[in-house]
């Protein structure tokens, strides 16, 4: 019998159960159309797998109670598949989703299969196709005694740091997917911030792509350390075969994005929490698709001096690589207080502690970082927000100057760098005790008598204006 079951054999699928097989793990392997398993069967000789063509003998094929991982693309696709499983699962058996579930579908799924006898379990994978192949970060979540069940697996499957995996139990529900969400929108803001880092060396300090790839590789033997940064500077160094230009030269200047970094944009506002960072990072792939107007508006309007005339380059480079460093940690800072504002809100119990350090392999945004973040939230379980965490504080006070100098001459030169401006509006409006508010707060109430609270009594007010 074999220990569990992939279904969907895409590239993500087909390499986790290799990635299960590689482990000693005997592995069932199923797919909707022949032609992927046939793929699979041919690229891959391995005596753990066993390949089926026909459902009900790959779900005879598991020993119970049934562990079944799905691999299938996100939304109905995931639904109609359970629907096809249900006629064939007994009571106890378990169904995890790997792919890219929206958090509000795994908590539906959830609730349904519970009432089926069935087990759910939401699990965040990252790490792409190499992570699935060699070790990627697992963030599952449902019932607590399904995980257990299945943590043998999940956990021999995940990446290791330090002989820990990097795959811990997370809390109810969709949590595990809510948690990949955040993840993704954090990614979506890193990648931002770097490519703002790249764009003022290049297109103000005029650095070429090999001295910027060779600043890239320095910066990532210190603080800013990261998966993001290793890859940033081998694609700097990467040249176009046809034209014998640097790579990223070529590729056209439009992001694609997959909806989750949105999502968690979305979620930022249905629970109350600024988001700015990482809004910015999506709103800039959506400016970036309009490349035909873009062209057309470089012709029509007008716009400062680009030139930053004679700099010390040396100088710069150091205010951009703090700027960069202080933009990573107001990105971090807002996910994980989303982390935190969520875990209340829909009472998930997250351990922000773990969720770091499940970051700190196999996953898009692993970086040295986050062994400082896991400390933090572990020596101070009440922590509002990294900013506060001694660590974090010192590495503010002394770089806030840098990322201000650095967004004044983007701005003095015309050079758009939101996620940079993100950060720092972030952090001032973060340490000014006194906002602007209370002038919002009386336009409200002057045209809707939405009321307002005084500062020096208890109680809800109305001006007669």
């Amino acid at each position: 019998m074999n220990s569990i079951g992939v279904f969907g054999l895409g590239v993500m699928g087909a390499n986790l159960a290799m990635n299960m097989a590689n482990k000693n793990g005997k592995v069932a392997i199923y797919n909707y159309t022949s032609d992927l398993t046939d793929s699979f069967q041919a690229k891959h000789q391995n005596k753990n797998i066993e390949a089926h063509y026909q459902l009900d003998s790959f779900i005879n094929s598991l020993e119970k109670p049934r562990k079944i991982f799905l691999m299938v693309t996100a939304g109905q696709v995931v639904d109609s598949v359970i629907a096809s499983l249900l006629p064939l699962l007994d009571q106890g058996d378990i169904i995890m989703d790997g792919g890219n579930s929206n958090f509000l579908d795994s908590n539906r799924r959830y609730g349904y299969l519970k009432k089926k006898g069935l087990h759910f379990i939401s699990v965040g994978v990252s790490g792409g196709e190499k992570g699935a192949l060699n070790g990627p970060a697992l963030m599952p979540s449902g019932d607590k005694e399904a995980y257990q069940q299945v943590a043998p697996i999940l956990e021999k499957i995940a990446a290791q740091v330090d002989g820990k995996p990097c795959c811990s139990y997370l809390g109810k529900e969709g949590s595990g997917h809510y948690v990949k969400m955040v993840h993704n929108g954090i990614e979506y803001a890193d990648m931002q911030l770097i490519t703002e880092a790249y764009q003022f060396l290049r297109e103000r300090l005029k650095l070429d792509v090999n001295q910027i790839a060779a600043i890239f590789e320095e910066w990532n033997n210190g603080e800013l350390e990261s998966y993001l940064m290793e890859i940033t500077s081998a694609i700097l160094t990467h040249v176009d075969e046809e034209t014998n230009l640097p790579m990223v030269d070529v590729i056209l200047d439009k992001s694609a994005q997959k909806g989750t970094g949105k999502w968690t944009s979305q979620n930022a506002l249905d629970i109350g929490v600024s988001l700015s960072i990482i809004t910015e990072s999506v709103f800039m792939r959506f400016l970036s698709t309009v490349k035909e107007e873009r062209m057309i508006a470089e012709q029509e309007l007008n716009g400062p001096n680009p030139f930053m005339g004679a700099v010390n380059k040396k100088e710069w480079i150091e205010l951009v690589r703090q700027a960069l460093f202080m933009g990573k940690i107001c990105t971090y800072a807002q996910g994980f207080y989303q982390y935190k504002q969520a875990s209340e809100q829909y009472k998930w119990e997250l351990q922000l502690d773990e969720i770091a350090l499940i970051f700190g392999g196999g996953c898009i945004i692993r970086a040295g970082i986050l062994n400082e973040i896991s400390n933090a939230f572990k020596e101070n379980k009440e922590l509002s927000n990294l900013f506060l965490s001694p660590y974090f504080k010192d590495k503010l006070n002394n770089y806030q100057e840098a990322i201000r100098k650095v967004v004044i001459k983007g701005m003095e030169t015309g050079l758009a760098l939101p996620c940079f401006n993100a950060s720092l509006i972030y952090y001032d409006g973060y340490r000014s005790a006194k906002s602007g508010a209370n002038m919002i707060q009386a336009q409200r109430d002057y045209f809707g008598a939405h009321t307002y609270q005084r500062v020096d009594k208890e109680g809800d007010f109305h001006t007669i204006w």
